[in-house]
């Protein structure tokens, strides 16, 4: 299964670090990644493979519910599948 993990808030140190980390902790490996920074804005979206993680997809975002709210960023994860529906025109 892949989902998608998007990352919006105010620009600051270590954004990447702290949720690759928590990626790396839990065997989730980045397929895809693409950042920007729009108006000093940080935007970030990760494609991920949970094919051999170590948790569910519902525990990854309890994880990184707590680090968006340490770090006052807003973070989501879809399913690629559910994420591809909407996006689709």
């Amino acid at each position: 299964m892949k989902a998608i993990i998007t990352v919006v808030g105010s620009d600051q140190k270590g954004i990447i670090a702290r949720v690759s980390a928590i990626l790396a902790a839990n065997n989730i490996n980045i397929a895809d990644i693409s950042q920007t920074i729009l108006s000093g804005n940080f935007v970030m979206m990760m494609m991920v493979d949970l094919e051999d993680s170590s948790i569910s997809i519902d525990e990854l975002r309890t994880k990184m519910d707590e680090l968006s709210s340490e770090m006052n960023v807003n973070i989501s994860i879809m399913n690629e599948k559910v994420f591809t529906a909407m996006h689709r025109i």
